[in-house]
């Protein structure tokens, strides 16, 4: 396609008067693939996948694409108040399937994906998240990030994440009241974010306030989830929530709202921690009770957690950008590790 005619299909989100954010670079990209020519190149998040395949169809490349849809097209149309993502479904629709592989990161965002855009579910592949590290035992280890984790007093439940309203921390804490209704346990909150006002002042209101922290951001969750006595994931909607694979690998209990997407797959429908309705008070102290009473055995959650490994997820990655490259080195690794070719 020529600039004219890929100006004229974009032409919603390219031509207004406050430009899409990765509308800039489209020019730098086609001349990088052009003189540089690599073999492949990964985007994520709907915006950057455009671009790229835009700027591969300009340069003439034969640079293979592989984009990555990160979170649900549809919530993203929804909530998005920017007029273009109206335009934005027809448009993916007639832009990805230039891609030579569409990834996403669940089931459920793959699932949206093609009835949102129209796409057909067998050209979308699920690759999860490379959520496990190999450092993530090592760091688990570390010194706690509070104190109450290591006091050696009631139970302690962990949440963590952005304090945005998606991830509905009012409906953790009207849950966790009632809990605390019922038995001594406390609740760290670990993020930070705009809500943070809104959730100390409930905080307050329900009375809770000596029994709930909210620490701010830590850069090591994993030694506060190796420690707690259960994690909970309150959100409306989540992509891959890779919060929610942590807890599992350290071995954490687990408590999630059936959102879009995630955690169903996460889970196993329930069968590696109690999944929730969403915005449900009642349910979620419910589930909280029961998985505090009788929680899953530690080794249990590590081993599906640990399904989720960097390893796992290179190994497709490698195996979609590269295919002939992965397929011989294949034939030389029988042990089916991942490796740098």
């Amino acid at each position: 396609m020529d600039p004219a005619g890929l100006t004229a299909l974009a032409r919603p989100v390219l031509l207004t008067r406050h430009p899409a954010p990765v509308q800039p670079y489209l020019a730098d990209l086609a001349r990088y693939l052009a003189s540089v020519r690599p073999a492949a190149l990964l985007a994520a998040k709907t915006p950057t996948n455009l671009l790229a395949l835009w700027a591969r169809r300009l340069s003439g490349a034969p640079t293979r694409v592989v984009i990555s849809e990160r979170t649900q097209l549809s919530r993203s149309i929804t909530l998005s108040r920017k007029w273009r993502w109206r335009h934005i479904a027809p448009l993916i629709a007639r832009t990805y399937p230039w891609a030579d592989a569409i990834t996403a990161v669940s089931d459920g965002v793959a699932d949206d994906l093609a009835i949102t855009a129209g796409l057909p579910r067998g050209t979308i592949d699920t690759v999860y998240n490379p959520v496990v590290t190999p450092g993530l035992a090592v760091r688990a280890a570390a010194p706690a990030p509070h104190p109450w984790l290591e006091d050696g007093g009631s139970p302690v439940i962990v949440a963590a994440g952005r304090l945005v309203p998606v991830k509905n921390f009012p409906l953790l804490l009207r849950a966790f009241a009632r809990l605390r209704e019922q038995r001594a346990v406390r609740l760290i909150i670990l993020g930070e974010g705009p809500e943070r006002p809104r959730l100390e002042v409930l905080t307050h209101t329900l009375g809770v306030d000596g029994d709930v922290a909210l620490p701010g951001f830590v850069d090591n969750p994993y030694a506060a989830f190796s420690r707690a006595a259960l994690f909970v994931l309150s959100s409306d909607y989540e992509g891959l929530p890779g919060v929610l694979i942590q807890a599992l690998a350290c071995g954490c209990p687990v408590v999630s709202t059936d959102c879009p997407s995630g955690p169903t797959e996460i889970l196993q429908g329930g069968r590696f921690g109690e999944l929730v309705p969403v915005d449900d008070i009642e349910a979620l102290t419910a589930a909280m009770t029961r998985t505090l009473d009788a929680p899953l055995p530690a080794e249990t959650l590590r081993r599906r957690g640990g399904e989720f490994s960097l390893e796992r997820s290179a190994k497709r990655y490698l195996q979609l950008l590269l295919p002939t490259e992965f397929a011989r080195t294949e034939k030389l690794n029988p042990d089916g590790k991942a490796s740098s070719m």
